[in-house]
């Protein structure tokens, strides 16, 4: 047999071989779920991982729908917000499951809504939440709500982001720099800044990873920071806790809205 004829087999041998380990790792690699087929998808309890979600009240606020808002812009004690909790939401690599099926009506008790306004002062929000995304957490209520109060808390507002009295103007990066330096365990691929369109568009929110297990890890597609905001500078409302009358002085008036900076 020519010595080229040899060569030739053995060399497809060779990559006969290697394709069947290809194969092999791929069969052997966990699919995400966004892999897996459609009827599995908006299950609850299958996702890959969470992203925490933190609105800018103050950029809510300064919109129309945010000026006739008394429970989280008008209020009468004087409150100011700063962050607040939007959501926990769990995420897909790539897209995200949304109001899935639970064995009992997705009824969010009246004491839990009650002690969750503190960090997302919205009845309609805190029901919203639940029904669109806590029901794909495969967590009852009480253990959602639970668990996203636990991750809020664990991350730590940076000062200059607490109760600031002035607008502020600074690039995705460096707010994502600021929350690093006071939060070591994030990275800067665990953190995505949302903000209006445009030239130093408002920030409306940012989205901190988390596993399944609430341990910090890197965003997924969902978060990518181009699309997300794409701005060089963002525009960093103050905060407020009146509506200033014809006057200007500072007065409560209003009806109240649900304070939903972004679609989801």
């Amino acid at each position: 047999m020519p010595h080229s004829v040899r060569l030739t087999r053995v060399l497809i041998s060779a990559l006969l071989v290697m394709a069947g380990l290809s194969l092999e790792a791929q069969a052997q690699r966990p699919l995400s779920f966004n892999e897996r087929d459609e009827a599995a998808r908006n299950v609850a309890g299958a996702f890959d991982y969470y992203a925490l979600v933190l609105s800018w009240s103050p950029t809510h606020c300064s919109t129309p729908a945010g000026s006739d808002d008394d429970i989280q812009c008008n209020r009468r004690d004087g409150r100011r917000y700063a962050f607040i909790l939007h959501g926990l939401w769990p995420q897909y690599e790539k897209g995200y499951p949304e109001s899935c099926r639970t064995r009992r009506r997705p009824f969010v008790p009246e004491t839990l809504i009650d002690g969750m306004l503190d960090i997302m002062p919205s009845r309609g929000l805190i029901i919203h939440e639940y029904r669109k995304h806590g029901t794909c957490s495969g967590l009852d209520p009480a253990g959602y709500f639970q668990l996203a109060r636990q991750l809020f808390s664990s991350i730590r507002i940076p000062e200059r982001y607490v109760n600031p009295f002035e607008t502020q103007y600074v690039s995705p990066r460096e707010l994502q720099r600021d929350f690093m330096a006071v939060n070591p365990q994030l990275g800067p691929d665990m953190i995505a800044v949302d903000c209006a369109r445009g030239a130093r568009g408002r920030l409306r929110e940012i989205r901190i990873c988390f596993s399944r297990d609430g341990e910090p890890q890197a965003c997924g597609p969902n978060e990518d920071q181009r699309r997300m905001c794409s701005s060089e500078e963002v525009a960093v409302p103050p905060v407020r806790s009146m509506k200033p009358d014809a006057d200007g002085a500072a007065s409560p008036s209003g009806t109240f809205r649900s304070p939903l900076p972004s679609p989801r």
